[in-house]
């Protein structure tokens, strides 16, 4: 009897488990009938970002969900490979889509281990899963993505699906494919990538954002150390090699810092201009835009721009800790709770921020991003000595444990205590000739503040804006050698558009009667007013548009002899290019060519040029003398220290508006237009001498010095017209023994021993009298 039922059981449970194959298999054959097609695998079209160059075709920056650069598997290095199939994989090139040895082997892991520490997928079933299906973890899916394993195997080779894994899977922040990681967290190529920075990659598919080195250090290097394990156990390296690889350091570089150059406002610009024309493909269609951005320019403005802002705010003093962090937020885990609060705060390039652990007047110890614990001694703690006083007076900020503060290495690898400024500036560098931009930096960080002051910041210029003023008075029928009177002025509130004004030179003094060449030259504010009494405020205005001004933007007042109206240093690129070129009015810009992801010309621009149809706005004999004239402010002028380049075809103008609020340089080489400015955003006094030759002026030499050097001096030579005469400088008086050369037009050389403004039919009697 115990036999029959014995038999009766094994009879059912076969046929129980008979019917649960076919049931199984019936689910299968309808699940394969159902799966999707492998046509995005064999036509694979990844989603590539905008991706942004320089001219030399270096990437400046890059937009996109999914930050992609896509591989051949002949391009990922041995090493690299080794490194993936050792983390995910090893069998990958034995099994058929399922490695049926790798579920027994996750499965007995898991039963000795009482929960889920291992699985079982493959490299072909994770291709299956990012490519098709969900992350839900039920039977179904799992069903179907060892299916779908099966069918991609039986379609395409194991180096073409290893090929799809290495460029689609997700390694963490918006870095999707090895080849965006290594750029991402390394700064470097696929190729570049040495071994332990491939291992370190290799662990992050299993958790990208708990082993990524940028976010998780620790665990990032304990997954390391994990990968470089199995590749001694799998006999691709040797126990030497493992001990010598495990004590290397992997130096991890942010995506953010790792393009070729600090371009980050260039790259905003043109993904707008993108953006306008393609809407949302902008992102994923790999379109790449090369741009008129040269290196050396742009690393040369970036980095004059940040010494001379930082170098400002040192002579303004140190402000104090930025905040203050509780420590014990965590009770005994400080270390989580400095972590937690650095997380959120950004670094500025190597200024970086740090909470102070413990402070002493003579040493600091703080806590930086990613668990470094820094000292500072000596020199480093002077900026900011005030600060660590022992006596401290009650609601003053002093730097004490949990104080947030910044900190930055020196020349000789010191850490010092730092600020970040709070002063703005700007640089942009043109091509006059076209108008191509080489160099443009917004802004002091583009990360603490994305405002543009290149492209939106409308300031007033200041003396900077004198030369137009002037440029209007040569086409009147002024000379360099005429006469106008530096007095004292008083007017009403009707002329000035405001009230009473008294108006000042920058240095208190009057000086007389002058010659317009010397009033440029040292800035002269009540010769500058006289000159746009003289030739009339309207024909003035009218005037400036030439160079691209909006007249609204100056009121027809006599202040705008003196800058008060309102320009970006872009306009004053464009503006100052007409004197640098000979006349001609040209448009700035900055992309060159648009192409497709396979390097197809989509646009090539074609700007107007000085020799392509570029309009002339103003006499090529105006443009010379007006150079001439700028060369002695730098030469002789405000802007004499400039000089120290050691060139002699630099000319420009400073300007500081009142009270020291904005200070600008602007300046050019014949080929070169650069501008410079700085202030605040909310517009306060920089303090007292802090004038465009003290501040702007430095930003634009560091720049100009190292983009000019090994360029050959350029020559100003006197177009048809203009004729040169020695002159009295002290009257400007024609003269043969004159004690200086003057350029005159040649129908305004006036006769020997007379002034030229009394031979110069566009000045009339009534003007020469309103100069004195």
């Amino acid at each position: 009897m115990f036999a029959r039922w014995l038999y009766y059981f094994f009879v059912t449970l076969s046929a129980l488990g008979l019917i649960g194959v076919l049931l199984a298999g019936f689910a299968g054959l309808v699940i394969y009938s159902n799966l999707p097609s492998l046509d995005t695998l064999t036509d694979y079209r990844p989603k590539i970002p905008l991706r942004i160059y320089s001219e030399e075709g270096q990437i400046i920056g890059e937009f996109g969900a999914e930050r992609r650069n896509v591989v051949s598997i002949s391009e990922v290095p041995e090493h690299l490979k080794q490194a993936i199939l050792a983390a995910e994989d090893d069998r990958f090139y034995e099994h058929g889509g399922v490695d049926y040895l790798g579920v027994l082997r996750a499965a007995y892991s898991n039963f000795s281990a009482g929960s889920v520490r291992q699985g079982a997928s493959t490299i072909t079933m994770q291709v299956a899963r990012n490519f098709f299906l969900t992350r839900e973890k039920t039977l179904t899916r799992k069903l179907s993505e060892a299916l779908l394993a099966f069918k991609i195997e039986h379609s395409l080779s194991k180096d073409k699906i290893l090929e799809l894994y290495v460029n689609q899977i997700y390694l963490g922040h918006r870095s999707y494919g090895f080849a965006a990681a290594a750029h991402t967290y390394f700064g470097k190529s696929l190729q570049e990538i040495n071994i332990v920075e491939a291992a370190m990659l290799a662990g992050l598919p299993k958790a990208p954002s708990s082993y990524n080195p940028i976010s998780n250090p620790k665990r990032a290097k304990s997954r390391q150390l994990y990968v470089l394990g199995r590749l001694h156990k799998l006999n691709y390296i040797s126990s030497n090699e493992l001990s010598e690889l495990e004590k290397q350091p992997v130096p991890v570089k942010k995506q953010s810092t790792a393009f070729a150059m600090r371009a980050e406002y260039v790259a905003e610009m043109v993904r707008q201009v993108i953006y306008d024309r393609y809407q949302e493909e902008t992102y994923d269609k790999g379109i790449k835009v090369y741009t008129t951005l040269r290196q050396l320019d742009q690393e040369a403005a970036y980095q004059a721009l940040r010494k001379n802002v930082i170098d400002y705010d040192r002579r303004r003093g140190y402000r104090g800790p930025e905040a203050y962090i509780d420590l014990m937020k965590y009770g005994g885990n400080q270390e989580k709770t400095l972590d937690d609060a650095l997380d959120e705060i950004n670094d500025s390039d190597d200024i970086y921020a740090a909470v102070v652990i413990a402070a002493k007047p003579n040493a600091v110890q703080a806590y930086k991003k990613g668990g470094e614990v820094i000292e500072i001694t000596g020199d480093g703690l002077k900026f900011a000595q005030k600060f660590l006083a022992e006596k401290k007076d009650p609601g003053k900020k002093y730097i004490t444990p949990g104080a947030l503060i910044r900190v930055q290495k020196n020349q000789k690898n010191v850490w010092h205590i730092v600020q970040l400024p709070e002063i703005e500036a700007a640089l942009v560098s043109i091509d006059p000739n076209d108008g191509a931009i080489r160099a443009l930096i917004g802004g002091f960080d583009f990360y603490k503040n994305q405002f543009n002051h290149v492209t939106q910041a409308w300031r007033q210029p200041g003396s900077s804006f004198k030369p137009f003023i002037y440029s209007a008075a040569l086409e009147k029928g002024f000379t360099p050698a005429t006469i106008i009177n530096d007095a004292p002025l008083s007017f009403s509130a009707t002329q000035t558009g405001s009230q009473l004004w008294e108006p000042k030179n920058f240095d208190g003094k009057f000086e007389g009667p002058m010659r317009m060449r010397t009033a440029l030259t040292k800035s002269k504010n009540l010769v500058s007013i006289r000159i746009l009494q003289a030739i009339g405020i309207q024909y003035a205005q009218d005037y400036i548009t030439r160079f691209g001004f909006d007249a609204s933007r100056h009121p027809p007042y006599l202040p705008m002899a003196l800058g008060s109206g309102s320009v970006t240093p872009m306009q004053m690129a464009a503006g100052y290019a007409v004197f640098a070129n000979g006349g001609f009015r040209i448009a700035p810009y900055f992309i060159k060519k648009i192409e497709d992801e396979k390097g197809n010309i989509i646009e090539q621009f074609q700007p107007v040029s000085v020799t392509n149809g570029a309009k002339r706005v103003i006499d090529p004999r105006n443009a010379f003398i007006m150079t001439s004239m700028m060369q002695d402010v730098v030469n002789q002028g405000t802007a004499a220290k400039a000089r120290q380049l050691g060139r002699t075809d630099l000319a420009g103008k400073t300007g500081t508006t009142s009270n020291f609020i904005d200070a600008w340089f602007c300046g050019f080489q014949k080929d070169l237009v650069t501008i410079a400015w700085t202030g605040y955003d909310e517009p306060k006094s920089m303090g007292n001498n802090e004038t465009g030759g003290r501040v702007a002026l430095p930003i634009w030499m560091d720049y100009m010095g190292p983009v000019l050097k090994g360029v050959a001096m350029a020559e100003y030579k006197p177009p048809n017209g203009v004729v040169a005469a020695r002159i009295n400088s002290a009257t400007g008086f024609r003269e043969t023994g004159g004690d200086m050369t003057e350029y005159f037009l040649s129908e305004q050389l006036p006769p020997l021993n007379e002034s030229p403004v009394e031979h110069t039919p566009k000045v009339t009697r009534d003007l020469q009298d309103q100069l004195f």
